[in-house]
């Protein structure tokens, strides 16, 4: 029970006091990074609009692309969309979500909640699989990469674990599992787990540039 208070209390005020500054460090940073001025001429106008039309067309790779990263597409969008299901269609994180912030929505039932947990840790595991046997992944991989992987699991595999009253007491597990979830707020902002809040800024940067040069977005 120490544990569970420490989980919901002291642990729960750390890991959001942290995710807090570290976001507000990392899109800082990113603001005042120095930029380049670009003094070629534009060849071509609405670089806004490639910049919107960017974002949309990045959900899908182009076509000359689309059957060697078929498999790897699948994978991330089934992890993707299942981490989603779970995070705002549980009941309790809906609850944790309308503590701070006063949002609530009917949760789905416990058995959607359920085979996506399930579908998405299959999927995570096939991603892992995937990047460490494949020949170029594994060789761009760094720790970052797997660091975020395991983080990101982690917290799908202790939900499991306290749902189906498996490995310990329910209060234990339950404490793990929301410590496993602080330790992922704890790194989103430092690694790559901040490209969930930042890819569509960064799509729409790069249609811009890529636009004002000419380039098919």
């Amino acid at each position: 029970m120490e544990l569970l208070e420490f989980a919901r209390g002291q642990g729960l005020q750390i890991a959001v006091s942290v995710f807090a500054a570290g976001l507000v460090w990392r899109l800082l940073h990113l603001y005042l990074t120095m930029r380049k001025t670009d003094l070629s001429e534009a060849r071509q106008g609405g670089a806004k609009a490639g910049g919107i039309k960017t974002i949309f067309s990045r959900f899908v790779h182009h076509e000359p692309f689309r059957e060697r990263t078929r498999n790897g597409t699948i994978i991330a969008y089934t992890f993707h969309i299942g981490l989603a299901i779970i995070v705002f269609g549980g009941a309790p994180h809906i609850l944790f979500i309308e503590s701070f912030s006063g949002l609530s929505w009917t949760p789905l039932p416990n058995v959607v909640i359920h085979v996506s947990a399930a579908v998405t840790l299959a999927a995570l595991i096939a991603a892992i699989f995937r990047r460490v046997l494949h020949p170029v992944l594994s060789m761009l991989s760094n720790f970052d990469d797997y660091f975020s992987w395991f983080i990101t699991t982690l917290p799908v595999v202790t939900g499991l674990m306290a749902v189906a009253h498996f490995g310990g007491r329910y209060e234990t597990l339950l404490a793990v599992h929301i410590l496993s979830f602080e330790a992922f707020l704890i790194w989103f902002p430092f690694g790559k787990l901040m490209h969930s809040i930042i890819v569509f800024g960064s799509r729409y940067t790069t249609g811009v540039t890529f636009t004002r040069r000419g380039a098919k977005v």
